[in-house]
């Protein structure tokens, strides 16, 4: 089983080539992203949650891995990430160990180091499932691996400090796994399955159910069997639901207590301070109406407050949920969402806008951001065009109705219930590998000029989209 595994990981001749010019690409947009913040992120000894979040800026992207690493905590959240913080740990002691060393935080650096792997083995995965399963050239193989790399947030995937990279990583290989598996008649078992779904869903536990959706058209009925059901699904799916209770109640619940006291503590000393300065001076004589006239005031200055937050895009561009409490919490009924699939979802997620350059829609970026030229709403209807027609192409494959009931989840989540839908693009690295696998669907039907016109336009969009992408990732992290 572990030497079956590592096979996976075993890089073949025919990928040497191309994978390590991806490579030297993974490792020079990581140096830029590094030395973009490493002057303030290296210092030691400052508010680390402040020094990390207040500073970094790459789209919508957080830094709490940067936090993680240098003072261990569970800081994700336990019910979208309930292991991802103890699979950092290693890196965390190693971060400690080269801090004492240097005198220095060199977190970014020991970030770096995961980040790239994942980059590498998602160029080798993706290659090997167009080659390798639906079976393209290896010339066209290369070229849509290429183009996978060329999407705007599929490049910065593995550079921001997000839990985004290592899904991307995790969903391609299970996908390669599982499209090997249905090439050569055999089911994922029980042991294949703890294994990928502790990974996956650990990372992010929605993800979880793309581990089962991909069982399902491997194993077909057998996935229904008694044992495999209780000992595959039912107990992995208990033990991680559990965990992830423990480390709410655990690492969660005090947490936010003791935030919760500090804020309580502070408001009320603001309070006493606002009533001491009212006291002195206001005319009222009578402390039973002096009190009255205060709370009024406090009140009046409470909902102003609150006012003015909600015109924060903060709270403005969080949409408006179905509920306020539970997982409805995360959906968003007000984004529109034709807006949002033009220019998010096959708009930014591909091609960088120029306006707002990797701003936070929570920050200072509006939801919607349109191009200034028609030339990159060209492309997109050029890349939707392969697509559409790659994935007519695909129906009649087990193999590609798995990847696309995988991204429909994704679509119901997204863009049904509208979670993250106001900044849908850095959810990218979880769907947009299908685009590359549709057009392999697509050349693995045609031949003659018809191939040559798909190639073509493949090696066009590509070309274009790391001309653009690269020029404005680089003047952003090197300015």
């Amino acid at each position: 089983m572990i030497k079956e595994f590592l096979k996976t990981f075993r890089i073949k001749r025919e990928e040497v080539v191309p994978s390590l010019v991806a490579l030297a690409l993974f490792v020079t947009i990581n140096i830029m992203a590094v030395s973009k913040y490493f002057h303030v992120f290296s210092l030691t000894g400052k508010a680390v949650w402040k020094q990390f979040v207040w500073n970094f800026q790459v789209s919508g992207f957080d830094p709490i891995t940067y936090t993680v690493l240098t003072i261990w905590d569970a800081s994700y959240d336990p019910y979208r990430h309930p292991l991802l913080a103890f699979f950092l740990y290693p890196f965390h002691l190693l971060n400690e160990g080269l801090t004492a060393i240097t005198g220095m935080n060199l977190v970014q650096v020991v970030v770096m180091i995961p980040l790239v792997f994942f980059a590498y083995y998602s160029f080798i995965f993706i290659y090997r499932i167009c080659r390798e399963v639906v079976g393209v050239s290896r010339a066209d193989a290369t070229l849509l691996a290429y183009m996978l790399f060329s999407f705007a947030y599929v490049l910065l995937t593995f550079v921001v400090p997000d839990h985004f990279g290592p899904s991307m990583f995790m969903l391609l290989m299970t996908i390669y796994v599982s499209g090997k598996c249905m090439q050569r008649g055999r089911r994922l078992n029980i042991r294949q399955t703890w294994l990928l779904f502790l990974f996956t869903a650990g990372t992010t536990l929605s993800n979880g159910i793309k581990v089962y959706i991909d069982a399902l058209f491997v194993n077909g009925r057998r996935l229904f069997r008694v044992k495999y059901i209780l000992l595959a699904i039912v107990l992995p799916c208990a033990l991680i639901w559990g965990f992830a209770s423990w480390e709410h109640a655990t690492f969660t619940v005090p947490r936010e207590a003791k935030a919760k006291a500090k804020m309580i503590a502070k408001g009320e000393k603001e309070s006493a301070k606002m009533l001491a300065t009212f006291r002195d001076t206001t005319h009222i004589k009578d402390s039973v109406l002096m009190m009255k006239a205060f709370d009024r005031k406090m009140r009046i200055m409470r909902h102003e407050k609150w006012l003015e937050n909600q015109k924060k895009p903060g709270n403005a561009n969080k949409g408006e949920p179905m509920d306020k409490e539970g997982f409805l919490r995360w959906t968003d009924i007000s984004t529109p969402r034709w807006e949002s699939a033009v220019e998010n979802i096959f708009g930014e997620s591909i091609q960088l806008h120029t306006r707002y350059l990797l701003h936070d829609t929570l920050r200072n970026r509006p939801i919607i951001v349109t191009y200034d030229h028609w030339v990159p709403y060209a492309l997109e209807v050029l890349v939707v065009l392969l697509f559409v027609a790659g994935f007519i192409s695909g129906l009649r494959s087990r193999f590609f109705l798995m990847v696309a009931t995988g991204v429909a989840f994704d679509a119901f989540i997204h863009v049904v219930l509208g979670f993250g839908l106001n900044e849908a693009y850095i959810m990218t690295g979880h769907w947009i590998f299908i685009i590359p696998i549709s057009i392999a669907c697509l050349m693995r039907k045609l031949e003659g000029r018809w191939l040559m016109a798909v190639r073509a336009a493949t090696l066009f969009l590509t070309i274009s989209f790391y001309i653009t992408n690269l020029a404005l990732i680089a003047d952003y992290f090197c300015r």
